[in-house]
């Protein structure tokens, strides 16, 4: 009996190691190649190697099933893989930084582009949906520097995005904008 509860209790390890796995791959950017087992940034708990895959829709699939599961870690209590970035625990190539904000190349690039610029400091500010008022600055500051960058990069162009929330797409829970371009856009963005 009790074996046969170890066992069952073993398959539902396996089964959340491989749902986080696919999660972790797609917010690290980690397509069409294996990761060797290593702890996650989310939930600090083991998980298996990353499912390669490949494909447009497979790869907006992953998105999805990120997005779900970073939306329940949104409450902005676990360091996010950006807290680890900005601490220097995980490596970034810098384009700018200051006091308040620093500006990273996406390690997914969805353009010739990708530039990420996130807030030093999270203060609860996760989604842009859920800011407050006395955060009104450091959005503002967040804007000005990534059209500054975007100019400085982008010169024929370029677009901001925020993703907010699971329906968004937004697989980390800590505010950032999306700094896209080196290419035409299209419309609608969708």
């Amino acid at each position: 009996w009790l074996k046969s509860v170890l066992m069952n209790m073993e398959a539902a390890v396996v089964a959340a190691r491989r749902r986080l796995a696919v999660h972790s791959a797609t917010v690290l950017g980690a397509r069409n190649f294996q990761r060797a087992p290593q702890r996650s940034f989310i939930s600090q708990r083991p998980r298996m190697a990353a499912v390669p895959t490949s494909g447009k829709e497979e790869d907006e699939h992953h998105e999805v099933k990120a997005a779900r599961l970073a939306s329940l870690y949104k409450d902005g209590a676990a360091k996010t893989i950006f807290d680890k970035i900005i601490s220097k625990q995980i490596p970034a190539t810098v384009v700018y930084e200051d006091e308040k904000c620093l500006a990273f190349r996406d390690v997914n690039p969805q353009a010739p582009t990708h530039i990420l610029v996130i807030p030093k400091d999270r203060d609860g500010l996760t989604q842009l949906s859920k800011a407050r008022d006395d955060q009104a600055a450091i959005l503002g500051h967040l804007m000005l520097i990534a059209g500054r960058i975007g100019d400085k990069e982008c010169p024929n162009g370029f677009r901001l995005v925020v993703n907010d929330g699971q329906d968004g797409c937004q697989s980390v829970f800590h505010l950032h904008i999306h700094i896209v371009g080196g290419r035409q856009m299209k419309w609608p963005p969708g």
